[in-house]
C-alpha cells in the first residue's frame, strides 16, 4: 500500500501558525504574500471610509507618494487652517464613509442619479450643515441656500477623484448607520449628534449583514470602473473599533460583529474583480500575537508604533523604487512629538456621538 500523502506537508511556512507567528516578534509579522498591482510614486492615490484611512493618507505624503486631493481650500489659508476646515482630510471634503451604502450615494448623489429630499439640518448654535457630511465643514454654512450651494463645487471635486484617481484607498469602518426613511438616504451620524432632530417617524436605523456590506460595495466598484476603467482598489478594514452601538448588546459584542461582517465582506469584494487587493491592517493590529500593544489605554486608540507597523508593511508590498525606501526608513522612525500631532490631525465624525 502506497505511502498517504500529507497535503498540508509541500506548504509555504506561511501557511502555518507555529512557522510564521510563534516566536516571530509581533513588528516582524507580515501576513501579505502576493499584491495584483504596486503604486508608483506618480500615481494619485485617493482615499475613503472610515478615519483610519486618513492614517494611510497621512504616510503617504510624508514618504513622497501622490495623494490626490481635488478638493482644496482657499489660496488665503495656510495647509494647517486648511486642514482644519476639512480640505485635505480626504481627497474631497466628504468626510468619514463609514458604510458602504454612503460611499455608493456619494457616486450617485455627484452624478447626479440621487438627489435625496432632506437637504439641510439646523446645529444648536443656528448654523445649517450638510446632513450627508455634517462635520466636513466645520465651520457650517450660515443658511440652507449656502448648503445647497456648497454641493456643486464639492460634487466637482467628487467627480474629478473618481475620474482621475489611480489607486482608491478605501477602509471599512461601520456596519450601523442611519437612514432617511422618506428615499433611503444614507446619513454619516445619527440626526441629533451634529445637526437635526432625532425622530423615528422620519428616521431609520440600519445594521448591514456581511453579504450586503459586499454586494454595496462591488456596486460602487462596478459605478468607479464605468468613469475610470484603469482604477485600482486596496480594501481594508478598520482595526479602531466602534464608539457606540444603537444594538439592544453590549459593545464588544457589536464591535465583534461588526468587524467579523466587514471583514467578510472585504474578503468577498477582493475576489470579486481584477485589481482589487485587501490590506490587513486589522489583522496586524488586533491580532493575538500582538497582545493588544498597538492599542493605548482606552483599548481603542491605535498607538503611533502600531500605525508605523502597518504602514511599513503597506509600503513593502505595494510601492517600490527610491520612494519605498525612503518611506521604509520614514516607516521605522517614530517622532513621539511630531506623531502625536498627526494623531491629533485625524478627523473622527464618529466621537462626536460621545459628546452630544
Amino acid at each position: 500500500m502506497a505511502e498517504s500523502l500529507n497535503p498540508y506537508r509541500a506548504l509555504p511556512d506561511h501557511r502555518f501558525w507555529r512557522k510564521s507567528i510563534t516566536n516571530v516578534p509581533p513588528f516582524a509579522l507580515d501576513p501579505m504574500t502576493e499584491v495584483p498591482f504596486k503604486i508608483a510614486p506618480t500615481d494619485k492615490v485617493a482615499t475613503g471610509g472610515s478615519c483610519f484611512a486618513q492614517r494611510i493618507a497621512q504616510g503617504l505624503q510624508a514618504s513622497g507618494f501622490h495623494y490626490f486631493v481635488a478638493e482644496k481650500g482657499p489660496e488665503h489659508l495656510s495647509p494647517e487652517a486648511a486642514y482644519e476646515h476639512g480640505y485635505g482630510v480626504y481627497s474631497a471634503r466628504y468626510g468619514n464613509l463609514y458604510t458602504t451604502l454612503q460611499l455608493v450615494q456619494l457616486f450617485d448623489r455627484a452624478y447626479g442619479h440621487f438627489k435625496p429630499k432632506l437637504e439641510y439640518w439646523q446645529r444648536p448654535d443656528g448654523r445649517y450643515v450638510d446632513p450627508y457630511r455634517p462635520q466636513a465643514v466645520p465651520e457650517g454654512f450660515a443658511t440652507p441656500e449656502e448648503v445647497i450651494a456648497d454641493r456643486e463645487p464639492h460634487f466637482a471635486a467628487v467627480r474629478r477623484v473618481f475620474e482621475e484617481l489611480d489607486v482608491f484607498v478605501f477602509t471599512f469602518g461601520l456596519t450601523e448607520g442611519w437612514l432617511v426613511k422618506e428615499d433611503g438616504a444614507a446619513l454619516q451620524l445619527a440626526p441629533g449628534v451634529s445637526g437635526g432632530e432625532f425622530d423615528t417617524e422620519k428616521y431609520a436605523f440600519r445594521n448591514v449583514r456581511p453579504n450586503q456590506a459586499a454586494a454595496e460595495f462591488i456596486d460602487f466598484l462596478d459605478r468607479l470602473r464605468s468613469v475610470n476603467p484603469k482604477s485600482k482598489v486596496i480594501v481594508s478594514v478598520s482595526p479602531v473599533p466602534m464608539i457606540a452601538t444603537y444594538e439592544n448588546r453590549h459593545v464588544l459584542v457589536s464591535n465583534s460583529y461588526t468587524k467579523s461582517t466587514l471583514r467578510c465582506a472585504a474578503d468577498e469584494v477582493a475576489s470579486s474583480r481584477p485589481n482589487i487587493s485587501y490590506f490587513p491592517s486589522y489583522e496586524m493590529v488586533t491580532g493575538s500575537a500582538n497582545g493588544a500593544q498597538y492599542y493605548t489605554d482606552d483599548q481603542r486608540t491605535i498607538t503611533e508604533t502600531g500605525v508605523r507597523v502597518v504602514m511599513k508593511l503597506f509600503f513593502d508590498h505595494y510601492t517600490e523604487g527610491k520612494a519605498t525606501r525612503r518611506a521604509n526608513v520614514h516607516a521605522l522612525k517614530i517622532d513621539v512629538a511630531r506623531e502625536s500631532a498627526e494623531a491629533a490631525k485625524v478627523v473622527c465624525d464618529e466621537d462626536a456621538i460621545e459628546a452630544a
